[in-house]
């Protein structure tokens, strides 16, 4: 848990930025009836029958700083998606970054040998000496300030029924631009210090 904390409160430049990165699934649902459009007098009304159609995997990466994120969707969230999204961000997004510290919670797929399953040796390789990943504890994903994002993420955009995967993205970038525009950032204040005294159960007794 410090460890995480510390990161926060480290200082960061353009050339070793810091990135939060969260995983959701979101699930495909289609109207099975028409709903009733909204007027001045009555909310919109909609039937709670729906189809399925399926489940998109999303990831999210989140500069809290620089107030910039990155929200796409997959078909699955396996190791090799997961590799694919972080070399988007070291290569397309943060290209000329010495290192970027990546703050994750330590899923099975979030590690460098994700990076070797998906590419060349000689890639993975590369990608691995520009990454620096800051796992979140057990039960403490609440420390990954990408989990914010996320949060707004679903009540801005994603708190209705999409019917498809094309709609999907397309509803996703709209929703990234506008906070990419507004420089949404995260100041986080909860420090090492604070942590010791509002969670000081959850430290071993020192036994001198």
């Amino acid at each position: 848990m410090e460890e995480v904390l510390d990161i926060y409160t480290s200082q960061h430049t353009e050339d070793e930025p810091l990135i939060c990165m969260d995983e959701a699934a979101y699930e495909l649902k289609a109207d099975v009836f028409e709903p009733i459009p909204m007027t001045p007098a009555s909310d919109r009304k909609e039937d709670y029958h729906y189809e399925r159609h399926g489940v998109r995997a999303l990831f999210i990466f989140f500069d809290p700083l620089r107030g910039w994120r990155r929200v796409s969707s997959r078909e699955h969230r396996t190791r090799v998606d997961w590799a694919l999204e972080v070399r988007q961000l070291l290569d397309v997004d943060y290209p000329h970054a010495r290192k970027v510290k990546l703050v994750c919670d330590n899923l099975n797929t979030h590690h460098i040998a994700s990076l070797y399953e998906a590419f060349p040796a000689t890639v993975a390789h590369r990608l691995a000496r520009r990454l620096e990943i800051h796992y979140t504890p057990r039960n403490g994903s609440w420390l990954n300030v990408a989990e914010i994002e996320l949060s707004v993420l679903s009540q801005q955009c994603l708190d209705r029924r999409i019917s498809s995967a094309t709609e999907l993205e397309k509803e996703l970038s709209a929703w990234q631009n506008q906070r990419n525009r507004t420089n949404s950032q995260v100041q986080w204040r909860f420090t090492t210090e604070d942590a010791r005294i509002k969670l000081k159960h959850l430290y071993p007794i020192a036994l001198f």
